[in-house]
């Protein structure tokens, strides 16, 4: 499970910068062979030296505990729980053991999330996710054209996976689950200009499926550690694109970019962008929500330090909203 999972249930000894909650314990299926993926920007990659349970995932380390004691420990702390997502790898046992971990779930009656592995599940499998109990099933197609998935998740780098079925995967979540009862993992800064993330995410949102920006930040000792983290400006212009195409205010094709593919208009009025801007809610971490509709995988700082938080796991405040405007540059 992550770290903040393992905090949340007292696995781990450790307190949340701010006060920051996580409402969902993110489990994590893991093997001795790990995954057979090789994406260039993951800890988790086939390639990266060391043993599979002792990489880092999204910065930090995933301790690793029986599932019998993580479920014991999330039925003493209900309350501060609202939702488990199990996060599939490639591997040939995984959707067995997916299945047999959202089973073991019942009992805990919580919303139950599926980051699924579209290379080794079908749609039947996912309709039998969501006999066991599964509410929502999530893709993390990650990159935002066809150009950067090839290169750094497919042939580029000797890897399984392919644009075509990760997209297929998605529509038919949207199809088993229903719509806005899928999700969808985009990462903002692997190479793609702002028009064309704008694009993708308008695809997703036309598919029936939600969107989940992350910003690209190097893991150690992956293929793209050496890479710079994602400009601050552009995550949160495209944090805000998100959340007004979702939202219904605008859609990529009213927003208007320069030259470069930057935003230079949402194609929503002033004041009112001014208002969506200052509630904090765009700028806020994109995930499936909990009991009281709010976002419960806040995944605290996971696309970011402490000192220089990209998805807010809390309501911004006056002085956050100051710098996110000075993030963002004129519009």
């Amino acid at each position: 499970m992550s770290l903040a999972a393992a905090m949340t249930l007292g696995l781990r000894p450790g307190i949340f910068y701010r006060g920051a909650k996580l409402c969902c314990i993110n489990l994590l299926l893991t093997y001795q062979g790990g995954c057979a993926g090789n994406c260039a920007y993951c800890g988790l990659q086939r390639q990266r030296q060391g043993d599979f349970n002792q990489k880092s995932f999204i910065r930090v380390e995933w301790p690793t505990f029986p599932l019998d004691e993580i479920i014991a420990r999330s039925a003493d702390r209900t309350a501060a729980i609202d939702r488990i997502c199990i996060s599939m790898v490639t591997h040939g046992r995984a959707v067995d053991d997916t299945l047999a971990v959202a089973e073991s779930l019942k009992p805990l009656e919580k919303f139950v999330s599926v980051l699924m592995a579209p290379t080794v599940i079908d749609k039947e499998a996912i309709g039998g996710l969501k006999d066991a109990g599964v509410e929502i099933g999530s893709v993390a197609i990650d990159a935002a054209t066809e150009e950067l998935f090839a290169k750094f998740r497919g042939q580029g780098v000797k890897g399984p996976h392919k644009w075509e079925r990760y997209w297929q995967c998605l529509g038919e979540a949207v199809e088993v689950f229903g719509r806005g009862k899928a999700g969808c993992h985009l990462i903002v800064g692997l190479g793609e200009n702002e028009a064309e993330m704008a694009g993708t995410i308008q695809r997703v949102v036309d598919l029936g499926a939600n969107v989940h920006l992350f910003s690209f930040y190097p893991e150690e000792g992956s293929a793209l550690a050496g890479r710079s983290p994602c400009d601050a400006g552009q995550f949160r212009r495209m944090q805000l694109a998100s959340y007004l195409i979702q939202q219904g205010f605008t859609s990529a094709d009213r927003i208007s970019f320069d030259g470069s593919g930057r935003v230079t208009d949402f194609g929503v009025a002033g004041e009112e962008v001014a208002i969506v801007i200052e509630s904090g809610i765009p700028f806020m971490t994109s995930g499936c929500p909990g009991k009281d509709k709010l976002v419960a995988c806040t995944r605290p700082f996971g696309d970011g330090p402490p000192g220089d938080i990209r998805s807010y796991p809390f309501t911004p405040n006056m002085e956050d909203i100051a710098k996110i405007r000075l993030e963002m540059g004129d519009i």
